[in-house]
């Protein structure tokens, strides 16, 4: 299999949530060809792969597949030119600007690899590819549609994500490493008017930005110093015209946190604001609210965590392998090993210019000089990056396979 070529026809092709039918006929097309169990159109573009190798535990290695409404800048020869419908129907840009090329291209390489070993292992590995991380939720989704009753249920979840760490690097962190998030939108309603009237409406655009600045104090004042939390507002719509008062505001929040009485308190605070500025305003109705995803804290399995860790150290070298600090970016991929009721562990694999972030480290402009996930400049190195990948898939997957 000829990896470095599939990453780059993927990174070339990426396909936004649950629309991944090219990206999953290629995964399916490969698993067929390795000899697997393959089963697809879970969750609608989900693709499971069985390897079966006699007694011992089930394993499941998870990569997700879909990109980003990004535009991509890194020049790459092999750069995305896609477009597709967005979320209002019209054309976006899509870019893998979160590496889950990276993930797909490693986790084929993997299974690639312990089919031509099965005499140094035995087990059953269970290879998902999974719709919609970044919008959707596709994890839990592909649970619901009945993902362990077409697939042996694991004893351990594993995976991982590519990083601007140097490239070569992989490592877990035990306990919370990926934060929860809480995604909604909020509308207000006021009641419009043209602009040389107000005392005629009421204007739902002074609410919303009376609410917008009032819910900076949920973290700094009501969040203790030692938790860590962030409330973003990303996005604040309203009006058609700059002498119309307009007849509702629609605000785009995103909530953070690694804690679950930190996320509970952080939820009922920002409710508790947004309903008191709407009747502080008048507003003739309560303010409606519609969620998006709501990712739980990836946790790590602290004994599984340390479990695969020393096996990198063995692998890599211990050089090669870190603890990370928590990251306040979100997964999903813990609901595969709740709903199993077994241990995860998520790791990060580097794949950046070594050279350059080690330099970009002794300046202090790493934040500025090096793309990061969701960046429209995010190019992860190929290599070492992939043989690492698949190299760590491996090596985490035969710790527990007999």
């Amino acid at each position: 299999m000829d990896l470095e070529a599939i990453y780059r026809d993927l990174h070339a092709h990426p396909e936004l949530s649950f629309e991944e039918h090219r990206t999953a006929g290629i995964v399916a097309e490969q698993l067929t060809a390795l000899g697997l169990e393959v089963h697809t159109g879970i969750a609608r573009t989900g693709v499971a792969g069985v390897l079966r190798n006699g007694d011992g535990p089930t394993v499941l290695l998870r990569a997700d597949m879909d990109g980003l409404p990004v535009l991509e800048q890194t020049g790459l020869p092999w750069a995305s030119t896609a477009t597709a419908p967005g979320d209002d129907g019209h054309p976006v840009p899509v870019m893998h600007a979160c590496g889950h090329d990276i993930h797909i291209t490693c986790l084929l390489g993997a299974v690639e690899r312990l089919a031509a070993t099965t005499e140094d292992w035995s087990g059953t590995v269970v290879a998902v590819f999974q719709p919609a991380e970044e919008h959707g939720g596709g994890a839990e989704v592909m649970v619901q549609d009945g993902l362990y009753t077409k697939v042996p249920a694991p004893d351990v979840v594993l995976g991982q994500h590519v990083t601007p760490f140097p490239a070569g690097m992989v490592g877990a962190r035990p306990g919370a490493a990926m934060a929860a998030v809480d995604t909604f939108e909020v509308t207000l309603h006021g009641r419009g008017g043209h602009g040389s009237r107000p005392e005629t409406t009421i204007d739902p655009v002074v609410m919303a930005a009376s609410a917008v600045m009032r819910l900076q104090t949920v973290v700094s004042r009501e969040i203790a110093p030692r938790d860590t939390a962030v409330v973003t507002v990303g996005t604040m719509h309203a009006g058609t015209k700059n002498n119309i008062i307009a007849p509702s505001a629609t605000l785009g929040i995103s909530m953070r946190s690694f804690d679950e009485a930190v996320r509970t308190r952080m939820l009922e605070g920002v409710d508790r604001i947004i309903r008191a500025e709407a009747q502080a305003s008048g507003s003739p109705q309560e303010p409606t609210f519609e969620w998006g995803e709501r990712y739980p804290v990836t946790v790590n399995d602290a004994d599984a965590t340390a479990r695969v860790n020393a096996a990198f150290a063995a692998e890599f070298g211990a050089e090669a392998v870190f603890e990370p600090d928590p990251i306040a970016g979100s997964e999903d991929v813990g609901n595969l090993a709740t709903a199993a009721g077994v241990p995860l562990v998520y790791w990060l694999l580097g794949g950046g210019d070594p050279e350059a972030v080690r330099a970009a480290m002794a300046a202090g402009t790493v934040d500025s000089d090096i793309p990061s996930n969701h960046s429209p400049f995010f190019a992860p190195l190929a290599q070492p990056t992939i043989d690492t990948g698949v190299r760590a898939l491996v090596t985490a997957a035969r710790e527990w396979l007999a």
